[in-house]
């Protein structure tokens, strides 16, 4: 306590019965200047609470955004195979034997009639020499029969013959003739084995593989060399289970990779109705438009799949779909740059993409980074997503 009777108090000073404020001497009394303090005090702990409460506004944070544009829908997707021939046949022989030539190898161009190999002839040669001789003994048989028979027409007639010896003359130069053309059918078969020695190729071609060599017995139907036609080429691939209706429907080229530039148009030719038991796909082959000697068998070609939509979809990515149980929204910031969680329509998802088909609009600006860490009406600062 002063002098005066003041009593000093946090830092400022004040009396109980008089005290000097502002140079001038003020008297209050006590009861009165307890209840001045209190209050005085109390409204500043309330202001400091409100000052401590009061809510803070949040930064910008940086989001990547995308601009939304339609388009029309095109699926498209490129599949890696092989180019084969469309027709490939494996040649054999109709006769067994042992091989004695085998004028082509593989990669030999041939054409219809030129001979693939050739068989020893020997044993096939005496088999035409015996159905000749038996030809030779049934034509003497029935000439023997038919003789026969005219004679004892005649004594038949003269009644020198009774019926029945006639009628075995008959049966027997029935037989006789019969016998005859069973070896005219023997001594054919013998002629076309004799020619079954020579394997020849059925179509202009390529042979592509060969399976036996000079000195070789081989089986009736063993394959001796592989013949790929000239009739086309085809681009050989795998197709998954998404693809395999859309195959039909869609437009497809081919490029090699040897020739990247090239593009050739291809056609849909055959689609397997079952599926490869270990890698669950279906094989495809496609009839290539105008291959020539440029495309090689084997080469390794690229079929590009291309099929359009049903209407204009704007493909978003993956990541810019937010799914909280209500169905897929995205992130829109708006024109005072805030984030409104939009609900879209989705088409269907691609490996990368979501295909939208409603609930933005051209040009909006569609959160593609971290959705699930934002709030709706979050305050952005935009980054173009590169």
């Amino acid at each position: 306590m002063s002098a005066d009777g003041a009593r000093t108090h946090g830092g400022g000073c004040f009396s109980i019965g008089s005290g000097r404020i502002g140079g001038a001497i003020v008297t209050l009394a006590p009861t009165r200047v307890r209840n001045t303090v209190l209050i005085v005090l109390a409204a500043a702990a309330l202001a400091a609470c409100q000052a401590e409460t009061a809510p803070l506004e949040r930064p910008a944070r940086p989001v990547q955004v995308a601009s939304v544009t339609y388009a029309e829908d095109v699926m498209t997707r490129d599949f890696v195979g092989v180019i084969a021939p469309r027709t490939e046949t494996d040649l054999a022989f109709r006769v067994a034997g042992k091989v004695v030539s085998r004028p082509v190898g593989v990669g030999d161009r041939v054409k219809a009639g030129d001979v693939i190999a050739k068989l020893d002839a020997e044993d096939l040669s005496l088999q035409l020499q015996s159905a000749e001789a038996e030809l030779a003994a049934a034509t003497s048989s029935l000439a023997q029969a038919t003789a026969d028979l005219e004679r004892f027409d005649a004594l038949k007639e003269q009644g020198h013959a009774t019926t029945a010896d006639f009628d075995r003359k008959q049966l027997a130069r029935d037989e006789a003739s019969a016998r005859l053309e069973r070896a005219t059918r023997s001594l054919e078969l013998a002629r076309r084995q004799v020619g079954y020695a020579e394997l020849r190729a059925d179509a202009d071609g390529v042979i592509t593989a060969a399976a036996a060599e000079p000195g070789q017995v081989v089986a009736v139907g063993q394959p001796i060399a592989t013949l790929a036609h000239l009739d086309g080429k085809e681009a050989v691939v795998a197709l998954p289970e998404d693809w395999y209706a859309v195959a039909r429907e869609a437009e497809a080229t081919v490029s090699l990779w040897a020739n990247g530039d090239r593009v050739l148009q291809a056609t849909l030719r055959e689609l397997s109705p079952d599926a490869d038991p270990t890698t669950r796909t279906y094989r495809a082959r496609f009839l290539i438009d105008r291959a020539d000697d440029a495309v090689a068998l084997g080469m390794t070609a690229t079929v590009t799949l291309t099929k359009a939509g049903n209407g204009p979809v704007a493909r978003l990515p993956l990541a810019a779909v937010l799914n909280t149980g209500k169905g897929p929204s995205v992130y829109v910031v708006d024109a005072s740059s805030r984030l409104s969680l939009t609900p879209v329509t989705v088409a269907s998802f691609t490996g990368e993409s979501a295909l939208v088909t409603g609930g933005v609009s051209d040009g909006d600006k569609v959160v593609t980074l971290g959705v699930q860490k934002l709030l709706d009406g979050e305050p952005v600062r935009t980054i173009e997503q590169p």
